[in-house]
């Protein structure tokens, strides 16, 4: 009798264990948050994930820790924030001996692959295996990853370019430059609305490429059993997104499905960042995330456990490196669920890159200054900025509004600068020396390109 109770009690606990879903990450590159037509856009035609969003849950408060490619995605593979594992400035590397997902989720038993961008260094901290040729996107391995997988559980990173620069993917044709309804944190010129039709085809292009990596996992018959994220990363390559820390540059379109966990068609505020992934894919994969980790699982936002998760999430920029960018100019943000304080560190410098010195969208605002009151505006703000800027995002969710100099907001200015510097103790960001310190974490020849600047400079 004693031997059948324990039987009974050991099928009972084992029934009770969820098995060890799949996972299948599908990132988008450059793509501000808002651009979905579920999200409301009006324009842009994205009925995949219309549909991802139908059936999962929309994670409407995700933000990335960086608005630039690199910094963003080393941060979501390893759980840590920019300067705390080496990669704040773009084409950099983590420290050695950094952990990522490919190793945590390979010491549970998961085979873990990647196919498309990389941008990630080095290589030995990112032991992804890589699926079709190296930087290529291989969807159509796919469906013979996830079978030659067998039983054995899968996590498959499906990184696109797109709908990063140049926008030359796409049908524009269905976007009608003339037809557009142009954002208000974007000065209404020919070249701003050439650039978003262009930019607009490649998000449903990326949105064409989703649907072709949720039909292959349809065939696979493991549907079901898979967890699917769609992640926008960092905004479009446009003024006031991407390479800034308005909600535009670092605000995330995030979607969850996963079939028998998450209830369709529901929106979760819940404050979140990329750090956040990582431990929550360990917790679903049944580990326990390290505590050295900056990020920590939202599972319980997943399941509609909870409705909460941060009461604030951090970002920065590190400009020195990028093409076409300044000799530094450093910004930090803290981001509460309706306030938002952003530091420019180098504020008394002038903000530039590509948009600014070469032609283009920035340039045709300009030239149009003269005539253009909004667009002078906007132009200006771009390459021009105070110390301080704090927005209302509930109020002015396109951060048109500085309240930074204004008395009624001075107590929580000083709250939110205090939260903001206490963060960057903790990362050990030193600001100046932290930005000055680029071009060592990009490697031996920026490094040298840094000292002969220093040296001529």
């Amino acid at each position: 009798m004693a031997r059948l109770f324990c039987t009974i009690l050991v099928g009972a606990l084992a029934a009770a264990v969820p098995a060890q879903p799949n996972v299948l990450i599908v990132i988008g590159d450059d793509m501000t948050w808002s651009d979905v037509s579920a999200l409301g856009h009006k324009d842009v035609k994205t009925p995949t994930l219309d549909r991802l969003a139908s059936e999962g849950m929309r994670l409407s408060h995700m933000f990335t820790p960086a608005p630039m490619c690199a910094p963003t995605r080393m941060a979501l593979y390893t759980g840590l924030y920019p300067v705390r594992n080496g990669a704040h400035p773009n084409h950099s590397r983590v420290h050695a001996g950094t952990e990522s997902l490919a190793h945590r989720l390979g010491a549970l038993g998961y085979r873990v692959g990647i196919t498309g961008k990389r941008h990630f260094a080095p290589a030995e901290c990112f032991p992804f295996e890589t699926i079709g040729k190296r930087g290529s996107l291989a969807i159509r391995q796919l469906r013979k990853f996830i079978a030659d997988s067998g039983d054995k559980p899968w996590c498959m990173i499906v990184a696109s370019r797109e709908p990063h620069t140049p926008w030359n993917k796409g049908d524009a044709s269905a976007y009608p430059p003339a037809e557009l309804t142009i954002p208000p944190w974007l000065a209404d010129t020919p070249a701003t609305r050439q650039a978003l039709s262009r930019y607009y085809a490649e998000v449903t292009f990326l949105d064409q490429q989703l649907a072709r990596c949720l039909r292959a996992l349809d065939r696979s018959g493991k549907a079901e059993d898979t967890l699917v994220l769609f992640l926008s990363e960092q905004g479009a390559g446009l003024p006031h997104a991407k390479w800034t820390l308005y909600d535009h540059g670092i605000r995330a379109t995030a979607i969850a499905r996963w079939p028998g966990k998450v209830k369709p068609g529901t929106t979760s505020r819940a404050l979140i960042s990329y750090v956040d992934v990582l431990p929550t894919l360990i917790e679903i994969a049944g580990g326990k995330p390290p505590r050295r980790l900056d990020g920590r699982s939202f599972l319980g936002v997943l399941t509609g456990e909870s409705t909460r998760h941060h009461d604030a999430v951090f970002a920065i920029q590190t400009s020195r490196g990028i093409s076409n960018g300044p000799r530094a100019y450093g910004i930090r943000a803290v981001r509460t669920d309706r306030y938002k304080l952003i530091h420019n560190l180098h504020h008394t410098a002038r903000f530039r890159n590509n948009l600014t010195e070469k032609p283009g969208v920035h340039s045709s605002w300009r030239a149009v200054a003269g005539s253009d009151p909004r667009a002078a505006r906007l132009a200006a703000a771009y390459v021009k900025r105070p110390e301080f800027e704090l927005y209302d995002t509930t109020q002015d969710p396109h951060e048109l509004t500085n309240l930074a100099a204004r008395p009624e907001h001075a107590e929580r200015l000083t709250l939110l600068r205090n939260r903001l510097q206490a963060w960057m103790r903790q990362q050990g960001d030193l600001g100046h020396a932290t930005e000055m310190d680029a071009f060592n974490r990009q490697g031996r020849a920026r490094a040298a390109k840094g000292r002969r600047a220093l040296r001529d400079g």
